[in-house]
C-alpha cells in the first residue's frame, strides 16, 4: 500500500455513485477502458470484486457498500487537506453535486447558471432528482447541496425547523398550492368550498420522497381525505389528464406558472387554510469555510432571491 494510487478511491467513488463504467467514464472524463482497468486494479488491493454485472448495471458487493461510509470520510479528509486557501471561479473546474425536487430547476436553474458559467466556465454541476435518501446524503457530505420542498405551516411533517441542526439552510421561494380544473369542469358551476373540492376524485403528483402533500396533513386532522384516483411523478402528464377529465390536480403555483403553457385549465384556490411552502437551499456545516461551496451557494441565493424578484409569467 506505500504506493497505493490514491487516485483510483475517485474512481471507486464514482462508480458506487454510478454504478456503471461507462456513466463513470464520462463524469471522469476516460475511456471506458481505462476506468475498467482502474476497477482491476481497486479489486487487487480490496481483494474483492467489489462490484457484479447485472442487466442494469453494476451491482456493489457486500464489501464495497462497507467500504462506501468510509471512503467518502477519506476523501473529504483528503479534499480538506488540499483545500486551497483562496478560489478563482474562473480557473476552477470543480464538479458541484446537488440534489433538487423536480419543481425547483425551473424556478432557479434559469436565474444562477448563467452568472455559474459566465464566472466559471470550467465548473460542471452535477444535479440529481431529490429522493427519500438525499437528507441523508446531505448529513454524510456526499454531496454539496440540495434544493428540497419545506413548510413554514406548524401541521407539516415537512415543517421547515425539522430541519436537521447539523445542516445549514436559506430560503430561496415561497410558494403556494393551487387547484387546477379543466375550462368546463362541472364545479366551476357550484360553490367552491371544502366540501365540493372532497366530492370530486383527485390527480395527485408524487416527488421528491414526499408521498403526502400539507393539505393533506391538514385533512387529516380533521378525519377528512381526498379521494386519489391516480398518482403520478410528471406534472406535465398529469396536467394533459387535468386538462381530459373531471379530476382536480393540486400543485404548487409558481412552478405551474411555467409549465401551464396552453393547457385549457382554470386555476383557482385551495379552499384549505395553510401556510405558504418554500424551496430552501440547503447544505453541511462541514462546507462553511470551503471558498468554493461558498460562492458557489452564494450565487445561486443572490441570484434566485435578488437583486431582482423572480419575472414570473402573469
Amino acid at each position: 500500500m506505500s504506493r497505493f494510487d490514491y487516485n483510483l478511491l475517485n474512481v471507486l467513488d464514482v462508480l458506487l455513485e454510478e454504478q456503471s463504467v461507462t456513466a463513470a467514464a464520462a463524469r471522469l472524463h476516460l475511456s471506458q477502458s481505462a476506468v475498467s482497468k482502474q476497477l482491476a486494479k481497486l479489486r487487487e488491493v480490496f481483494n474483492d470484486p467489489l462490484f457484479e454485472r447485472t442487466s442494469h448495471g453494476l451491482r456493489p458487493t457486500p464489501r464495497a457498500k462497507q467500504l462506501a461510509p468510509e471512503l467518502r470520510k477519506v476523501l473529504q479528509g483528503l479534499e480538506h487537506f488540499t483545500r486551497p486557501s483562496h478560489f478563482e471561479p474562473h480557473d476552477s473546474e470543480r464538479i458541484f453535486h446537488l440534489h433538487m425536487v423536480e419543481t425547483a430547476y425551473s424556478l432557479t436553474y434559469p436565474y444562477f447558471m448563467p452568472a455559474v458559467l459566465s464566472e466559471a466556465p470550467k465548473v460542471s454541476i452535477n444535479a440529481k432528482t431529490w429522493r427519500r435518501d438525499s437528507l441523508d446524503q446531505l448529513l454524510r457530505c456526499e454531496i454539496d447541496m440540495a434544493i428540497s420542498c419545506w413548510e413554514w405551516d406548524p401541521r407539516s411533517k415537512w415543517h421547515i425547523g425539522n430541519i436537521p441542526d447539523a445542516l445549514n439552510y436559506v430560503e430561496l421561494v415561497r410558494d403556494h398550492a393551487i387547484c387546477l380544473v379543466r375550462n368546463d369542469h362541472p364545479l366551476l358551476q357550484e360553490p367552491w368550498n371544502i366540501e365540493t373540492f372532497l366530492k370530486y376524485r383527485h390527480l395527485q403528483v408524487v416527488f421528491g420522497g414526499i408521498d403526502q402533500w400539507l393539505l393533506d396533513d391538514v385533512l387529516d386532522l380533521q378525519h377528512l381525505k381526498r379521494d386519489i384516483a391516480v398518482n403520478l411523478t410528471d406534472f406535465q402528464s398529469a396536467m394533459d389528464l387535468c386538462e381530459h377529465s373531471d379530476l382536480i390536480l393540486c400543485a404548487p403555483a409558481k412552478y405551474i406558472d411555467y409549465m401551464i403553457g396552453n393547457h385549457a385549465l382554470k386555476r383557482i384556490d385551495v379552499p384549505i387554510d395553510m401556510h405558504s411552502g418554500c424551496y430552501v437551499l440547503m447544505w453541511h456545516k462541514h462546507f462553511d469555510f470551503d471558498h468554493s461551496h461558498r460562492w458557489f451557494r452564494e450565487l445561486i441565493i443572490n441570484q434566485v432571491r435578488g437583486p431582482q424578484p423572480l419575472r414570473l409569467p402573469a
